[in-house]
């Protein structure tokens, strides 16, 4: 009997180690790279990398990994009520943060809890895609790390969007997640999967924590990591146990009576040590503040190299995009750099609105045409992607230097339809103080910036003619927009989100300033309007929030106005109503001669604001000689504590015939 008891207890046993052994973790380059994320902080993510695109899984940042090993002496604080959302707040405020955006979970409460004690406002959404877009309207317009935080589950792949966004317009962004238990994942746990597969591909760092002590050195890592190089999303699991009490995850974990049995008790013994191991040295103090950012520079011999291509032009011309905006260049210095330099620029992304509105030197049409006249062309934080035709769109005579953080996207389509003189990679700002350092006191001939100055008048021309022709029925939608560019106030922020109405918008309204312009970018993402709106509003809370919002994109963010009234938040929405997805079917019937699936009704947004209890106002043609008093009303409403919609039904046009929607 003893020895068939023997036998039986060695054939449960790798039954037992399977049931209660932590999975093993991918370890290797992860585990490398999470010593080395925590020995040397001034590198979170390896030098050597920092130029490749944004994702990359061996650049930027990488997972922190740890394998989990029970032991036996260690010092726990078994009476202690401190839970690890204490840790995650902690570091949080040492870092500046002051907004965390929210959808609410059990995984995630304590740390949601721990921020409000802190005071840093938790600002909760109805959908988790709109609190990640509020994110990263944070961070854009602050400069600095803006923060989610989402359950488990589908709560992270309802972000999914939104992170592919971020990561596509070099936004850093840091995303919190929670997770099942270290114990129990890949056991079946609820709302448990894979979630660092998913966010790899999408973020310059991912790490899961696998003990409350190492909550504090990850969180410093990833805002790091977020912000070095070319930056970008940064994604940290929160498992439940590395955040809730002790004596809460116990119970939880740990058997209340002694079990009986050998294996019992030795289960009971490994859960016992497990735990330990999950709480030791968790409340020993740790430095909190953020670690140094790795911001590469563009080399002195390729500066010289570009000040000597420029001296030379006839006819230079500069495309300033997003990246030109990011730290540590504060805006009003690149501004004031642009304005000395005195070469005229188009404006893209985040830099529109940099020199005002109507400064001599801002050339706002007819791009492709001087692109192709042009001797000397700068693209400053500019790609060639479709925006650029890939590239097709310079001349092959034209010498072009191009600045970019990230190597991989600076050379998009370079020695097929285009090459650089010049490839430069750095920060997109410092670059152009430098530049204009260098070329201190050179101008060039009036005649050229004459020249692209009477292209963009002939072109407003056609806009103004445009905007005089009647519609078949509702407004014409470029005066409506003609009209909403003249009253909008300097102290405004524009949102934009949508097709048609808002590619139109683009041409004709103007930004009042820097940093006063917020859409998608490059993925070209509908939805991001509520979410971009609630952090620009908080961001700046004396700012006038416009949003502009075709119909079919308003639609993601109608339910967000209730967001907007628990919180306080008054920002102004203009949806231009045209009752399809317009864009869309400008090629779709003409191409293959079907509407199908683009068609809308011309609902009545304005009332389901007022539902949600917001206010809500209508624009058709019974009212079309009263559009100024209705947007002067939506405004003063808005400056009184109220979010407004004013649904705005306008015909079609021409205006942006010809226009991309693939």
């Amino acid at each position: 009997m003893k020895g068939e008891g023997r036998r039986g207890l060695r054939a449960r046993r790798p039954v037992e180690a399977r049931l209660f052994r932590v999975a093993p973790e991918r370890d290797s380059d992860c585990a490398h790279a999470h010593r080395a994320g925590l020995r040397d902080a001034a590198e979170p993510s390896g030098r050597k990398g920092h130029g490749r695109a944004p994702g990359s899984r061996d650049t930027e940042g990488a997972e922190f990994c740890r394998r989990q090993r029970p032991i036996l002496e260690v010092k726990v604080d078994k009476a202690s009520v401190r839970h690890g959302g204490e840790n995650v707040a902690a570091v949080l405020r040492a870092h500046g943060v002051r907004f965390v955006f929210t959808l609410v979970g059990g995984h995630i409460s304590p740390l949601l809890v721990a921020c409000e004690k802190l005071g840093i406002r938790v600002v909760d959404t109805r959908h988790e895609v709109t609190a990640v877009f509020a994110a990263d309207a944070m961070a854009r317009l602050s400069g600095t790390v803006g923060v989610a935080a989402v359950t488990a589950g589908p709560g992270l792949t309802n972000t999914v969007t939104a992170v592919k966004n971020a990561q596509m317009a070099h936004s850093p962004v840091l995303l919190l997640g929670g997770a099942a238990s270290t114990l129990l994942q890949n056991r079946g746990a609820l709302q448990a999967v894979d979630q660092l597969s998913l966010f790899r591909p999408l973020c310059k760092f991912c790490a899961s924590v696998r003990r409350v002590r190492d909550i504090v050195p990850t969180l410093r890592a990833a805002m790091a990591a977020a912000q070095s190089g070319t930056p970008g999303p940064v994604f940290v699991e929160l498992p439940i146990d590395v955040l809730y009490p002790y004596f809460m995850v116990q119970k939880e974990m740990v058997p209340a009576k002694p079990p009986k049995g050998l294996v019992g008790r030795v289960v009971s013994w490994y859960l016992e040590n497990y735990l330990a191991n999950l709480f030791a040295g968790a409340w020993e103090p740790q430095p909190e503040g953020p670690l140094p950012l790795d911001i590469p520079q563009a080399a002195p011999q390729q500066v010289q190299r570009c000040v000597e291509i420029l001296s030379r032009a006839k006819r230079p011309l500069m495309v300033l995009g997003s990246q030109a905006l990011l730290t540590p260049t504060p805006a009003d210095k690149l501004q004031a750099a642009v304005e000395t330099l005195g070469v005229p620029c188009f404006l893209g992304g985040m830099a529109r609105g940099l020199l005002g509105r109507n400064h001599p030197l801002h050339i706002r049409q007819n791009r492709s045409a001087a692109l192709k006249k042009a001797d000397v062309i700068v693209l400053a934080g500019t790609v060639c992607d479709f925006r650029l035709s890939y590239g097709r769109v310079f001349s092959r005579s034209s010498k072009i230097i191009i600045v970019n953080r990230n190597r991989e996207e600076m050379l998009f389509n370079s020695d097929i339809f285009w090459k650089p003189q010049e490839a430069v990679q750095g920060d997109v700002g410092s670059f152009v103080l430098k530049l204009v350092e260098g070329l201190q006191g050179q101008t060039w001939a009036p005649d050229w910036v004459e020249e692209l100055q009477e292209a963009d008048r002939q072109k407003e021309q056609t806009f103004r003619e445009k905007a005089a022709v009647p519609v078949a029925q509702h407004l014409n939608p470029v005066r409506v927009l003609q009209l909403v560019e003249e009253m909008l106030p300097d102290n405004s922020i524009l949102v934009v989100d949508g097709g048609d109405f808002v590619g139109t918008a683009a041409h004709l309204v103007q930004p009042r300033g820097p940093l006063c312009w917020l859409d998608p970018g490059a993925f070209g993402t509908l939805g991001v309007g509520a979410g971009f709106a609630l952090g620009a509003k908080l961001c700046r809370p004396d700012a006038e929030v416009w949003c502009l919002f075709g119909d079919g994109a308003f639609g993601y963010s109608l339910i967000e106005f209730d967001t907007f009234v628990r919180h306080k938040i008054p920002v102004m929405a203009l949806v231009g109503n045209d009752a399809g997805w317009t864009q869309i079917s400008r090629e779709q019937v003409p191409c293959l001669g079907s509407n199908v699936a683009c068609g809308l009704a011309y609902t009545d947004y304005h009332k389901a604001a007022v539902g949600l209890g917001a206010r809500g106002l209508l624009l058709s043609r019974e009212n079309e000689d009263q559009v100024v008093e209705v947007l002067h009303n939506a405004q003063q409403q808005c400056r009184d504590g109220h979010p407004v919609v004013v649904n705005i039904l306008i015909g079609r046009t021409d205006f942006r015939d010809g226009s991309i929607a693939v």
